[in-house]
């Protein structure tokens, strides 16, 4: 009998392709998320779910307890680096104080035996290496690369106070959908490839860019991009693989940069039609380029994922379509 597992944030576009894994591989899964970005269309029929703020600590506490789980998946948080700019409390409250409840609540349940916590490479800032390791200094730019820090500081003393096993994974872009179209992007809108998928749907072809004057190849911001497909199963990996009271902070990207003009031209190729550029000022927050050294990683769960852009866009163009015959997905 596998155990149950609580995942947080699962009815998000990465929480719920996780649950799909999760599920198809046998696991009782449980889900929470109060639904202010994610989408009951997301979630998965075969887990137990749950409409809760990971603010609600007698709720938590009792779901914790009552379906006994001892693995959780910490997805739940605000996400928005130019939305952090602007309302920095909502991104401490939702991220770092979520965090802490949510774990405060689990090692008074005294069942939890490991944390596997949605982390981001926002927490570098702006770094001159070409590869960032999991050793770089951290110095976030955005509120919410600063939010994420903390709850990493958070999660780490709270598991040597309470001997459980942590895993921070720091997420580069997620890009793509379920290879079974059963999730992918709904709420996230300011995603480039969301974006520009939208556009494509409504024959709309033009995309902003914000900034062409960075010190890169073509002046526009570089981003390492995993396919959602990929980093569930490095979720699932790594829980498989994490010892008992064992601490690992592990970067989760391909070690591979694409400009936000190479998305473009990308996408063109997958559409078949030129779009259009439109060079906005840059945004306050945003970093000039950030690539993954994947090494320790590959090294933990034993695997290497490569991914392939071009199957990444394709994928999230046809679930674009899916749910735009779908119209009101919400």
């Amino acid at each position: 009998m596998k155990d149950n597992i609580l995942i947080t944030g699962g009815a998000g576009y990465i929480g719920s392709k996780l649950s799909y894994d999760l599920t198809d591989e046998g696991f009782n899964v449980v889900v929470v998320d109060n639904l202010s970005t994610g989408s009951k269309k997301l979630i998965n029929p075969k887990v137990k779910f749950i409409k809760a703020n990971i603010l609600d600590e007698k709720k938590i506490f009792s779901v914790i307890k009552k379906y006994k789980t001892k693995t959780i998946f910490h997805l739940a948080a605000s996400l928005d680096v130019n939305e952090s700019m602007i309302d920095p409390i909502k991104y401490y409250l939702n991220n770092v104080v979520g965090t802490e409840s949510l774990i405060k609540d689990a090692s008074k349940a005294n069942l939890i035996n490991k944390v596997i916590f949605s982390s981001t490479c926002a927490v570098y800032g702006d770094v001159e290496k070409k590869f960032v390791n999991e050793t770089q200094e951290c110095s976030p730019v955005s509120h919410y690369g600063k939010s994420k820090f903390l709850s990493e500081i958070l999660l780490k003393n709270y598991s040597k106070k309470y001997n459980f096993s942590v895993a921070i994974l720091r997420y580069f872009n997620v890009i793509g959908a379920d290879k079974s179209l059963r999730s992918g992007i709904i709420n996230e809108s300011n995603q480039l490839v969301k974006k520009l998928n939208r556009n494509a749907i409504k024959k709309d072809y033009e995309i902003d860019i914000y900034g062409n004057d960075y010190n890169t190849k073509d002046g526009t911001c570089i981003r390492d991009y995993i396919d959602v497909n990929d980093l569930s199963n490095i979720h699932i990996d790594v829980m498989k693989n994490l010892k008992k009271n064992q601490r690992v902070i592990l970067n989760c990207g391909y070690k591979n940069g694409y400009s936000v003009n190479d998305i473009v031209d990308n996408f063109e190729k997958c559409i078949n039609h030129k779009i259009k550029r439109n060079i906005k000022k840059r945004r306050l927050g945003d970093i000039e380029s950030i690539v993954s050294n994947n090494i320790k990683l590959t090294k933990f769960i034993r695997k290497q994922y490569r991914g392939d852009l071009i199957n990444s866009l394709i994928n999230s163009i046809k679930w674009e379509k899916k749910i735009k015959k779908g119209s009101k997905l919400k």
